[in-house]
């Protein structure tokens, strides 16, 4: 697989775990990193179960099964290593949200800083930066904890 095709697959795996989320599939996200460990802040990187219990501890789901989200993952800047089995991407998030008393509006913005790594002629993520939130809304109707910008911000 030449770089166009496998930066085209990696930039399908940002999108789907967008979609994912903001489905409110919180499942099938964190499938997504099931050969991945993430960092959150937390003392140690998380791997995919603690990832999905994270998520269904601070999300907040609506009726609808959703958390009423939209994630817009734009500006990837994907990066294959010449051996063609490992890369990384830099890309933009901005967290749109809607729900009722409190109009369509970002709710968050920042950067994901991701590595991949190809196995059996599939991508996956292997690691994942969630720590460079760069902006901050207001979030009390998204997460049920407070966050705050990436230090320095």
């Amino acid at each position: 697989m030449g770089a166009p095709e496998a930066a085209c697959e990696i930039t399908q795996l940002l999108y789907r775990y967008g979609e994912c989320i903001d489905q409110g599939r919180l499942e099938h996200a964190a499938a997504l990193f099931e050969r991945a460990r993430v960092h959150t802040g937390a003392a140690q990187p998380l791997d995919a179960t603690g990832l999905l219990a994270l998520w269904r501890r601070i999300l907040i789901l609506y009726p609808c099964g959703t958390p009423r989200t939209r994630h817009l993952i734009t500006n990837p800047i994907v990066e294959v290593a010449d051996d063609g089995l490992t890369a990384s991407a830099r890309s933009c998030y901005t967290v749109l949200q809607a729900v009722d008393g409190l109009a369509l509006q970002i709710i968050a913005s920042g950067r994901y800083l991701d590595r991949f790594a190809c196995m059996d002629g599939v991508w996956h993520f292997i690691e994942r930066d969630y720590r460079q939130m760069d902006f901050v809304g207001d979030m009390s109707r998204h997460l049920r904890m407070a966050v705050a910008p990436a230090s320095g911000k």
